[in-house]
């Protein structure tokens, strides 16, 4: 039987407390940003729940992707305004496991998510004709329900292996939450088995989704390049626009913080990178699936309209 032996109750989040100086601003620029992702996807799934032409494949895993986004910046972003301030910025095991776990789930759901949404685009330009055979009401809510699920299952996997290590020495995590590097860092017990397993889900979770994210788009610019006509051309790329800008942040940006702090020992530059995709990506998704987008632009409109009718009357 393995024994629990964490004899640290607690470990101290460094954050940006190395900042003195600027820490009123950080503190300031991380809340506006919270608020903004916060208004900005809320706003987005109300959208799309209330207007019907919005009940498609596509901005129903939109509406998905907003709830994601706004559990994934929660996760980590409360607790890192509350201890901005605070002379002792502390957090449990128990909170810091939690939080792991939470911003694994998260993260991964989030990955399956943007396959998922990769192959809405490859049906909706490649296969136009059987596009609503293929992607089904039923199909839609599986794909999902299976992005979340798989996310929950390997998180699970690592919560377990998480809960075996022995915290026994430095309790500082140079970092504002509790990333998975840099509790290793911190283990005074083996981490080779948590090594593997997280090699192991990054390569089904990254590898794999990337993978497939890239075969869907060789198929579609394959396609958009037989379209004779440029105006056809352009509409088919402006579909499908968005969701390779979003894919590519999400991806770059992760790759990018976690091979620079893969050693566990997080630098200022890591911990400023890492804000890039716990906050602002949150943040910047709602409009770079908006602001291009004329079906939104069209659902805002009929939004305003309904809005100024009801207030007219009463």
């Amino acid at each position: 039987m393995t024994r629990n032996l964490t004899h640290i109750p607690q470990f101290l989040l460094l954050g940006f407390s190395d900042f003195p100086r600027i820490l009123a601003l950080l503190f300031v620029i991380f809340l506006l940003i919270y608020i903004s992702t916060l208004a900005w996807n809320l706003s987005l799934i109300v959208l799309i729940r209330m207007d019907p032409h919005l009940h498609t494949p596509m901005y129903f895993f939109l509406s998905n992707l907003s709830f994601i986004d706004l559990c994934y910046v929660t996760s980590t972003v409360p607790r890192m305004l509350s201890n901005f301030f605070l002379q002792h910025q502390t957090i449990s095991f128990v909170g810091c496991i939690v939080q792991n776990f939470f911003f694994s789930t998260l993260g991964l759901s989030e990955s399956c998510l943007m396959t998922a949404m990769a192959y809405d685009r490859y049906a909706a330009i490649c296969k136009p004709l059987l596009y609503s055979s293929l992607m089904s009401p039923t199909l839609c809510v599986h794909m999902v329900l299976g992005s979340y699920m798989a996310g929950l299952t390997a998180s699970l996997f690592q919560l377990y292996t998480l809960l075996q290590l022995h915290f026994c020495g430095p309790n500082v995590i140079r970092h504002f939450f509790c990333d998975m590097p840099q509790l290793l860092q911190l283990s005074c017990t083996d981490t080779f088995f948590v090594q593997v397993l997280t090699a192991v889900l990054t390569m089904m979770f990254g590898i794999g989704n990337v993978s497939v994210i890239i075969i869907s788009y060789v198929y579609i610019v394959v396609t958009i390049m037989r379209i004779t006509s440029a105006k056809g051309r352009s509409k088919a790329f402006n579909t499908c626009a968005s969701h390779l800008t979003a894919v590519s942040l999400f991806y770059t940006s992760s790759i990018f913080v976690y091979l620079s702090s893969s050693s566990g020992a997080s630098s200022s530059f890591d911990r400023f990178g890492s804000v890039f995709y716990t906050v602002v990506i949150p943040m910047l998704n709602p409009l770079i699936y908006s602001l291009r987008n004329k079906e939104m632009k069209d659902a805002m409109r009929r939004l305003q309209k309904k809005t100024c009718y009801f207030s007219h009357r009463w």
